[in-house]
């Protein structure tokens, strides 16, 4: 897990957002991996990339629901697909898995991130892209 805690803490650095730093990073996604409800997908010979996956019971059927809980792409190796690689495969194994919803969010600025979720048929609108913005909220508690 060395690399994906070096990805993340990368990811964190580069939008100036708090980081516990490489090694603590490594050490909590080994922890979720090894529960069995994550799973984290790498890209990329360094690897350049990864998709970070979480998955929880569903509520209004018997299946699981996908959180999208990490995308990142290094910024050296965005535009050459990756970011779009790691998508589709993280859709196909949420589907594999038994999930059949993948949440996600992300920034209104994110105008590249929002413009591939969007080309893979993410929709931030109600009643299939024609109604409402839907809104993700978060609150630290």
């Amino acid at each position: 897990m060395p690399v994906v805690g070096r990805l993340l803490d990368a990811f964190n650095r580069e939008y100036d957002d708090p980081t516990p730093g490489p090694d603590a990073l490594a050490m909590r996604v080994g922890e979720l991996v090894a529960s069995g409800d994550s799973i984290v997908l790498l890209a990329g010979d360094g690897p350049d990339g990864l998709a970070l996956l979480r998955f929880r019971p569903a509520l209004w059927n018997s299946g699981l629901e996908c959180y999208l809980a990490e995308l990142y792409v290094v910024p050296e190796h965005r535009g050459h697909g990756l970011g779009r690689a790691l998508m589709e495969a993280a859709l196909r194994e949420s589907r594999e898995r038994g999930a059949d919803t993948m949440d996600l969010g992300t920034s209104d600025d994110d105008v590249a991130a929002r413009h591939l979720y969007e080309s893979l048929g993410f929709t931030n609108r109600e009643s299939g892209g024609e109604g409402a913005v839907m809104y993700v909220y978060e609150r630290e508690l």
